[in-house]
C-alpha cells in the first residue's frame, strides 16, 4: 500500500471515529443487517429505518468499501479481469444499499434533519470517493488490466466495462501529480457542497413563498378543481381561504386560468426571481459553482468544462452539442416568432391593452387561443384522466409492448402512505423488478418528476439480482369531491417517467455499473421520450381514457381535436427549450473564470449573463432581475451541467425510433408492433450501457436516425436536414 493512500484512509477513518453521531449500533440499526432483511425481493424495512440509523450506516458502509479497496490493491496475484476490475464493480455493496434508501428520500420525503445529515455527510463521500479514485496501488492494477485488453477474451460488455472504469479513473484525476490530486479533491469537495447548497435553496424558497386568497372573487377563471386545491393547501396550513404556491400543479394551471393579471403577475415573478438574491440567494454559489468547474476541466488539460463532461457522451464534443441547437434554431425561430406574434393578435382582439405579451401573459392567452382554434382545454381531458384508470392505461401499454403486469403487494414497506408498490412479472409469470410509484405533492418533495432506482440490477454469479424502481411526480390530488384527474401534460409526464421505469425494470446486465440508466445522458432520455409518442394514439387511448363518471371512452370528436392541437405552439415550446441548453452551455464553455462585475454586483452580473446566452432564441420580452438559472437545478444540482441538450438530442431519437412503429402500423393496423417492441426491447432497454449507445441504436432502427421525423411530428415547414 502506497503511503499516500494509507495517509488518505487515515484521515478518512479519523473523521469516522470522531462523528458525534453513532446514536445506534449495529444491533439495532437495520442497515448493518441488509443481506438478511425478511422482506419481500430484500425491500427496505422502510418503517425499521430512522434517521439516526443514516450516519452510522454510511461511516460503517465507507470503511467497508476502503476494505474492499485495500483487499484488491493487496492482492498478491497479477492483475486480472476477476481480481480487478470486477471486483472493483462489486465493492461498495453496503454503500450502495445505504445511498439508494439515504438519496431517495432526500428528493422525495425530505426533513431538516435528512438535510442536515446531507450537508454533513457531502464532505465525506467527497473524500471517500477521492481517496478511492486517487489510490496509485488500485489505478495501476487497473491500467495492468487495461493495457493488455487486447489480448484477453473479453465479450463486448466485458471490454466496455473495463474501458469505462480506466477512463473514470483517468478522467477523475488518477494520471494527475500528487500536488493536482490535492487540488483536485479540495474542487471536488467544494464543488459537492456547493451543488447540494443550491439544491436546498431552491427547495426552501420553493416552499417559503404562498399567497392566501381571501376573495374568491379574485380567482375568477379557475375551475373548481383547481379552487379545491387551493382550498386544501390553505386547510393544510390552518388557513382560511385559498393558498396559491411555487409548486407545478398551482403554479401552472394559475397562469394558464386566473383573469386577475396582477396576481399572475405576482406568481410568475415570485416563480422566475427564486433564488435570485434574498434570504435563499443562489447567484453567488452559481459563481463559485461554474469557477470550479472550469477549475477542474484547466487540470486535465481541457478549455472548458464541456470539453471535460461530454467526453463519453453521443455528442462527444461541445461543437457537436451547438450544431444540434443551431439546426433546431434555425429551423423553428420562425415558426416561434410567428406564433408569438399570432398570440398578440388575438390577444389584442380579446381587450389585452399592452403592446408586447409578457411571460404571465403567454400560457393565459395560449390557452385561450387554443381553445378557439381547436375548442379543446385541460378541462375537457380531465375527466377521462382519472389516477387509477391512467395507472392501468400506462401499465397496460407495458404489457401490450413487453408483456410484462403489474402487482400491488402491500407487504412491501414504502417510505411515505402515499406511495404504491408492486411486483412486476414478465411474460413468462417470472419477477422481474419491485416497482414503487409516488404521485403527488408533498412539501418534503422536491418539484418535477423523476426515476431512479433504490437497487440496481445485477447478476451475482449466476443470480440474477433483478432491481427495486420508483417513479416520484408530482401530479394533480383528488379533492374532497373528485378523484384525482390528470391534464394532459400529467399523463405525458407519467408515460416519460415510466420509460425510464421500463428502461430500469428490463434491464438485463450482467455489472449494475452498466444496467438500466447508467447510459450516456443524452441517450437516457430516449425510452422516456419515446413512450411519450403513444399518448397520441387512439388505439392506446381507448384502452384506458374513460369518463370517470359515465365511463365512457374518449370521443372521436374530442380525439381529433386533440391530435389537430398537437402542433400547437410547438416551435414555441423547442425555443424554450434550446434556451436552457444554449444557457447551459454558455455556463460551461466559459474559458476563463466568471467575474462578476463589482459596479452592478453578483445578481445581476449573473442574469445578465444568462439574459445574453439565451437572447439568441427568445420570443418574448426579457423581464428585469428574473432569471431561470438562479432554481435550474438539472445543470446546477443534477446530472445534466453540459448537458441539458440531451433532451433535444434524445427527441430527435425518440421521434425516428417511434416512425418505426408508424411504419408498422401503416401495415398491420396496430401500434403495438410487436416486433418492433422485440427490438426496442432488446438493443435499447435491455443492453443498459454495455456497447456504444449509437451503436445500439443503429441496430434498432436498421439504420441511421434523422432529424426528418421530429420536424414532421412538430408541423415545422423547414427544410428537410440530411
Amino acid at each position: 500500500m502506497n503511503n499516500e493512500y494509507f495517509s488518505m484512509k487515515k484521515a478518512i477513518l479519523s473523521m469516522v471515529l470522531a462523528s458525534t453521531v453513532l446514536a445506534a449500533s449495529a444491533a439495532t440499526n437495520p442497515f448493518f443487517n441488509y443481506k438478511n432483511w425478511k422482506t419481500p425481493h430484500g425491500t427496505y424495512p422502510f418503517n425499521e429505518i430512522r434517521a439516526e440509523h443514516y450516519m452510522p450506516a454510511f461511516e460503517e458502509a465507507m470503511k467497508q468499501g476502503l476494505k474492499e479497496i485495500d483487499d484488491i490493491v493487496n492482492n498478491p496475484a497479477a492483475p486480472t479481469f476477476k481480481n480487478t476490475i470486477e471486483a472493483y464493480e462489486a465493492s461498495g455493496e453496503m454503500l450502495s444499499i445505504v445511498a439508494g434508501c439515504f438519496y431517495n428520500l432526500t428528493s422525495a420525503e425530505t426533513n431538516d434533519t435528512l438535510q442536515q445529515i446531507e450537508m454533513e455527510l457531502s464532505p465525506k463521500l467527497s473524500e471517500y470517493s477521492a481517496t478511492i479514485r486517487l489510490n496509485e496501488g488500485l489505478f495501476q492494477r487497473i491500467k495492468a488490466v487495461y493495457d493488455q485488453r487486447n489480448k484477453l477474451k473479453l465479450n463486448k460488455a466485458q471490454y466496455k466495462l473495463l474501458e469505462d472504469i480506466y477512463e473514470s479513473f483517468a478522467n477523475n484525476g488518477a494520471n494527475l501529480s500528487a500536488e493536482d490530486k490535492q487540488i483536485y479533491r479540495e474542487l471536488t469537495a467544494k464543488l459537492s457542497k456547493l451543488t447540494l447548497q443550491y439544491g436546498q435553496n431552491v427547495l426552501k424558497a420553493t416552499n417559503a413563498w404562498t399567497m392566501l386568497i381571501t376573495d374568491e372573487s379574485l380567482l375568477a377563471g379557475l375551475n373548481d378543481d383547481v379552487k379545491g386545491m387551493l382550498k386544501a393547501n390553505a386547510q393544510a396550513k390552518g388557513l382560511d381561504g385559498w393558498l396559491l404556491n411555487l409548486k407545478p400543479t398551482t403554479l401552472r394551471p394559475v397562469l394558464e386560468d386566473l383573469d386577475n393579471r396582477d396576481i399572475r403577475r405576482e406568481l410568475y415573478m415570485a416563480s422566475a426571481t427564486k433564488c435570485v438574491g434574498g434570504e435563499f440567494d443562489n447567484t453567488g454559489i452559481i459563481v463559485e459553482i461554474v469557477n470550479t468547474r472550469l477549475a477542474l476541466a484547466k487540470l486535465f488539460g481541457k478549455k472548458n468544462y464541456a470539453e471535460k463532461s461530454l467526453y463519453k457522451t453521443m455528442a462527444e464534443t461541445p461543437e457537436n452539442v451547438y450544431r444540434l441547437l443551431d439546426q433546431l434554431r434555425d429551423a423553428y425561430m420562425p415558426t416561434a416568432r410567428q406564433e408569438v406574434l399570432e398570440l398578440e393578435d388575438f390577444a389584442h382582439q380579446h381587450g389585452f391593452y399592452a403592446a408586447h405579451l409578457q411571460p404571465w401573459d403567454f400560457s393565459y392567452y395560449s390557452k385561450k387561443l387554443k381553445q378557439e382554434k381547436y375548442a379543446i382545454s385541460d378541462d375537457d381531458l380531465r375527466p377521462y384522466f382519472e389516477l387509477e384508470n391512467v395507472k392501468k392505461g400506462v401499465f397496460g401499454l407495458a404489457q401490450r409492448l413487453y408483456g410484462i403486469t403489474f402487482k400491488e403487494n402491500k407487504n412491501i414497506q414504502v417510505y411515505h402512505p402515499e406511495v404504491t408498490a408492486y411486483e412486476v412479472f414478465d411474460e413468462k409469470g417470472k419477477f422481474l423488478a419491485v416497482y414503487y410509484a409516488d404521485f403527488h405533492p408533498r412539501d418534503g418533495k422536491r418539484g418535477g418528476a423523476w426515476m431512479n432506482d433504490f437497487q440496481p440490477q445485477y447478476m451475482k454469479g449466476k443470480k440474477d439480482h433483478r432491481p427495486h424502481i420508483v417513479n416520484v411526480m408530482n401530479f394533480t390530488r383528488p379533492t374532497a369531491d373528485k378523484p384525482a384527474l390528470f391534464t394532459y401534460d400529467e399523463v405525458r409526464t407519467f408515460l416519460h417517467e415510466f420509460g425510464h421505469g421500463l428502461h430500469g425494470m428490463l434491464t438485463r446486465c450482467q455489472y449494475s455499473a452498466q444496467s438500466g440508466t447508467n447510459v450516456p445522458r443524452d441517450f437516457v432520455e430516449l425510452p422516456s421520450q419515446f413512450n411519450e409518442n403513444f399518448i397520441d394514439e387512439k388505439e392506446f387511448l381507448d384502452t384506458f381514457a374513460k369518463h370517470y363518471i359515465t365511463g365512457e371512452t374518449m370521443p372521436q370528436e374530442l380525439l381529433d381535436k386533440m391530435h389537430a392541437s398537437q402542433t400547437y405552439h410547438a416551435a414555441y415550446a423547442c425555443a424554450r427549450q434550446l434556451s436552457f441548453g444554449y444557457l447551459d452551455m454558455a455556463w460551461h464553455t466559459l474559458e476563463q473564470p466568471f467575474e462578476v462585475n463589482e459596479t452592478i454586483g453578483t445578481v445581476e452580473s449573473v442574469v445578465r449573463f444568462g439574459d445574453e446566452a439565451m437572447k439568441q432564441v427568445a420570443v418574448l420580452p426579457t423581464v428585469p432581475g428574473t432569471q431561470m438559472e438562479c432554481s435550474f437545478t438539472h445543470i446546477f444540482s443534477g446530472g445534466y451541467a453540459a448537458g441539458y441538450y440531451s433532451y433535444k438530442w434524445s427527441e430527435l431519437l425518440d421521434a425516428d425510433a417511434f416512425s418505426v412503429f408508424k411504419e408498422a402500423q401503416a401495415k398491420n393496423g396496430s401500434i403495438f408492433d410487436k416486433k418492433a417492441a422485440k427490438r426496442f426491447r432488446e438493443n435499447i432497454l435491455e443492453k443498459g450501457g454495455t456497447e456504444r449507445a449509437m451503436d445500439l441504436y443503429v441496430r434498432f432502427r436498421q439504420g441511421e436516425p434523422t432529424i426528418n421525423a421530429l420536424l414532421e411530428r412538430d408541423g415545422i415547414k423547414a427544410q428537410v436536414i440530411k
